[in-house]
């Protein structure tokens, strides 16, 4: 018995759907990574946010940057595509894309947006990774292998 033929429209809204969301990897002259620290959020995050409709997640990625740190760069190689299963009050799960920022040689020039933003800090990696939540820590280790290895990584949850 075959299914009944849908209509584009009535065969999309059958579909599952995700959130998306893309960062950029940022780090200062030392190789120290930075984190943000949003004042709507317990724990700190690498800078990003979530992609819009339309939008493309390198040009995401390269727009949340520019505001939250007043800084026009683009997006560079991904790094990593995170896709993480519903948690906590999220009923959907969540794809994030990491692309490469590269270095920021004038620390000087970041503006905090305050509206959103408490803080920012160049942190060791290590360090960097312990301060993200559990759920999303596994980006940073994989984003530092991904630059050294010239290769995506894939983080399946």
């Amino acid at each position: 018995m075959s299914k009944p033929y849908l209509e584009p429209a009535e065969w999309y809204a059958t579909l599952p759907s995700v959130f998306a969301s893309a960062c950029l990897l940022l780090t200062d002259v030392q190789d120290r990574v930075l984190l943000v620290k949003p004042n709507y959020r317990p724990y700190w995050s690498v800078p990003g946010g979530v992609i819009e409709s339309g939008e493309a997640p390198h040009d995401c990625a390269a727009r949340e940057v520019g505001e939250e740190l007043g800084l026009s760069v683009k997006a560079g190689a991904l790094l990593v595509v995170h896709w993480s299963p519903p948690f906590d009050e999220r009923p959907r799960p969540m794809v994030n894309f990491l692309f490469d920022g590269g270095t920021v040689d004038d620390p000087t020039g970041i503006r905090l947006q305050a509206e959103e933003l408490d803080d920012l800090a160049f942190l060791p990696w290590d360090e960097a990774a312990t301060l993200l939540p559990a759920h999303t820590s596994a980006r940073i280790t994989a984003a530092r292998r991904a630059r050294q290895e010239g290769r995506t990584a894939y983080l399946p949850g």
